[in-house]
């Protein structure tokens, strides 16, 4: 593996070789092919259930806002397998890799099926909160209680990711995936029409897909990882207690984060409500683009999450600092290639979802401001991610939502509402608490603070 040459170290850390080029690529790319695949659903599972009718199209889409939340009390278990395996690798401790994903799967079967029991006995009482349409609220409660069964798979799958990327293996991730959501087009085309003599369930069968489907790619990463990690310890060695406390150090800050960042987006949209129906339109598009977009920012991050804690395992502080700054360079001139068309061509881009000339007009300056926006975000997706595999989720997770809640919310309803600037007031508002998130972030990395953590 290569490090920094010790008459090299300094705070510039190590130049950009070909070599670690490769090995960022080598890590990021079957990431960014397993989300490009996740989108790629998603807009299928959108057709499917768009072509039953408005209703269940609403329902679905709520309900899967709705669930994303309530999985972020098991998503951050991911962030904490895939440091602890990265570090417990740099550290030579090969024998003990695999025993944080025993932890993180122990830990989403205790949390996953008592929340997931909590929740749908909640539903009937909570749903009607998120859309007043009693046809919404009917399909919309039936498809989420059926994909809140699915939260314990959710959990284990990410752990599964988690150990796959600490062990630089999300080439396997990426086939794994792959073969889950083929399955569940398959199931969601079935379901949803009532196809091979079953009955048409609309959403509900668009959501009993989903959720087979994730226990399939469980059963599927079972398979495919047990024989490869067994000899690091999976399901062999109980995890003591100082592999438990660091596991809920890196996931319960991880979790808040997402549950935070999820609600934000709640509230963003609530906001912009107050300014039009065109402008929730238009934003609509916007965001569905931006994650797209940003798809390799997340990529990245988690490449960038291996390589520091693998660093760090090593004891190569220099050589850690170094990879982040590394995977900020290479996050940055891919996010420019992508975020270029929309900076350029925003009308014809946004004519394909929008055909109002007014929408369209409507929504150019704010695509423009979010796709330069991306190239900030890029940077400190990737540092957030850096800070995590350093051992500062907590840290990390503070900044994310003092930046979102304190600062980008109350000034997109202070300049778009408020002060009366509209849709055009608000992306300006997100785009500079997003700098303002990212030069935070950006110093705490730089100060390097984050060296004296302890996993």
């Amino acid at each position: 593996m290569e490090t920094c040459a010790r008459e090299r170290r300094s705070d510039r850390g190590c130049d950009l070789t070909p070599r670690r080029l490769k090995r960022i690529g080598w890590l990021a790319a079957p990431i960014m092919g397993g989300m490009l695949s996740q989108n790629l659903l998603d807009l299928v599972d959108t057709a499917m259930v768009g072509a039953v009718g408005p209703v269940a199209l609403a329902a679905v889409g709520i309900g899967a806002f709705a669930n994303f939340m309530c999985a972020a009390v098991v998503l951050g278990l991911a962030a904490g397998v895939q440091t602890l395996v990265a570090r417990r690798r740099g550290e030579h401790k090969l024998e003990e890799a695999a025993v944080p994903l025993t932890t993180g799967i122990a830990a989403a079967i205790a949390v996953g099926i008592p929340v997931s029991l909590i929740l749908i006995s909640l539903t009937d009482t909570l749903f009607p909160y998120l859309n007043d349409d009693s046809g919404v609220i009917a399909q919309g409660q039936a498809y989420l209680d059926i994909r809140l069964v699915g939260l314990v798979a959710i959990g284990m799958n990410h752990c599964f990711r988690g150990y796959l990327n600490g062990v630089e293996l999300a080439k396997l991730y990426l086939r794994v995936i792959i073969v889950m959501h083929l399955l569940n087009i398959v199931l969601n085309y079935v379901f949803i029409f009532g196809k091979l003599g079953l009955p048409a369930m609309g959403s509900y069968g668009a959501g009993l897909g989903t959720t087979i489907s994730l226990f399939a790619g469980s059963a599927l990463y079972f398979y495919v990882v047990t024989p490869r990690a067994m000899p690091q310890g999976f399901l062999k060695r109980l995890p003591d207690v100082e592999t438990v406390r660091s596991m809920l150090a890196l996931a319960i800050p991880n979790s808040m984060q997402t549950l935070f960042f999820a609600g934000g987006f709640l509230a963003l949209f609530w906001i912009i409500g107050k300014i039009s129906v065109d402008a929730v339109a238009v934003s609509n598009v916007i965001v569905n683009l931006l994650k797209v977009a940003i798809l390799p920012g997340v990529a990245f991050g988690l490449a960038a999450m291996t390589l520091v804690s693998e660093a760090i395992g090593r004891r190569e502080l220099a050589d850690a600092q170094a990879w982040g700054w590394n995977v900020v360079s290479v996050s940055v001139v891919v996010l420019t290639v992508i975020a270029l068309p929309a900076l350029i061509f925003p009308d014809l881009i946004l004519r394909g979802f929008l055909h109002d000339p007014a929408l369209v007009e409507l929504g150019r300056l704010p695509l423009q401001i979010t796709a330069a926006s991306v190239l900030v975000d890029a940077i400190g997706m990737v540092l957030m991610n850096a800070l995590i595999g350093a051992g500062s989720a907590r840290p990390a997770m503070s900044v994310s939502i003092i930046s979102q809640w304190v600062i980008g919310l109350p000034l997109c309803y202070l300049v778009g509402v408020t002060a009366g600037f509209g849709l055009l007031g608000v992306w300006v508002a997100q785009a500079v608490y997003r700098v303002i998130q990212t030069i935070v972030l950006t110093t705490m990395w730089r100060n390097g603070g984050w060296q004296a953590n302890k996993l």
